[in-house]
């Protein structure tokens, strides 16, 4: 049921560093080939600050930790079309035998069951607005809860209601550290009007927070919010702006459940000319340099 590569199973059994890497950015989050290219890219920025990067996916009913350059072709290539799967879809994908391109919370189940305590990502998901009403609410925060996988991320996705995202996260427990900030990211922008719980500001320290949380016994994960860069940063009300028409737009076309979250991010894309996929592709990498860079420190301290 589950398979490492290689590469990934040696440096596991060897106490290298890895980093676990999503797929639905590829499958999902951008076109092809870009989408490829961003995900090869992401893994040699992990290569480079000397960590193993590990992308995960379900290939052929198969969770797997570490898929090969093919595997990601396939994924890339049919877009869309390949599943999209959270923790609920994972049984029917075994069953079948079929792909499927892991979100968050999958990429952590497979993750804990191969080893590996560090994953980098774009955005978390989270509360959506209006969930009040829909009861709408990303499966990732559940995962977080229960699943000891530290996620680097640049916040959650800014399409969500991020006040309530963060209330969950505190009801449930789980750690929200800001890496050099004590603002928590809004996905394409460095702020977004909310605090983190606490701030560290080396790869070290955010190690020893980890090494802490698992120590004492805790099961959940924990939330490492990195912000994009500065000269990818989007302004915060420019893309609420955005993010509003593009909700508008959303539930006129009466567009719900996995697809909401695809629809909007292409929407963003077009209404911001291109700024916003550009600022999703370096902040994607910013957050596998961190999360290369945290998972060295707690393999030495391990």
């Amino acid at each position: 049921m589950l398979s490492c590569s290689a590469e990934v199973k040696e440096a596991i059994a060897s106490g290298k560093p890895v980093v676990a890497l999503e797929s639905t950015i590829i499958s999902h989050g951008m076109p092809y080939p870009q989408n490829l290219e961003t995900a090869l890219r992401v893994e040699q920025v992990i290569r480079t600050e000397g960590a193993v990067p590990a992308t995960c996916a379900v290939i052929r009913g198969v969770l797997t930790a570490g898929i090969s350059v093919s595997e990601m072709e396939l994924l890339a290539q049919g877009g869309p079309q390949i599943p999209k799967a959270s923790r609920r879809d994972l049984p029917f994908l075994v069953a079948s035998g079929s792909q499927g391109a892991t979100t968050v919370a999958s990429t952590m189940i497979i993750a804990h069951l191969a080893g590996i305590r560090v994953f980098a990502t774009g955005g978390i998901g989270g509360v959506h607005r209006g969930a009040t009403a829909t009861m709408d609410i990303s499966a990732d925060l559940q995962e977080l809860a229960q699943t000891p996988v530290a996620v680097v991320c640049a916040g959650v996705k800014s399409i969500l209601d991020i006040g309530l995202t963060l209330e969950y996260l505190e009801t449930f427990g789980v750690p929200v550290v800001g890496y050099q900030t004590s603002d928590f990211p809004a996905f394409f922008s460095r702020d977004s009007g909310y605090k983190v719980d606490g701030r560290l500001d080396t790869p070290l320290e955010v190690a020893k927070l980890l090494q802490a949380t698992w120590g004492m016994g805790s099961r959940s994960g924990v939330v490492i919010a990195n912000p994009v860069p500065q000269p990818y940063h989007q302004p915060f009300e420019k893309m609420e702006g955005i993010i509003e028409q593009a909700l508008e737009e959303a539930s006129k076309a009466g567009v719900k459940g996995k697809s909401v979250t695809p629809f909007l991010l292409t929407r963003i894309e077009q209404l911001s000319g291109g700024d916003s996929l550009k600022t999703n592709v370096e902040l994607v990498c910013h957050n596998a340099l961190v999360a290369a860079q945290v998972a060295l420190q707690l393999s030495q301290l391990s």
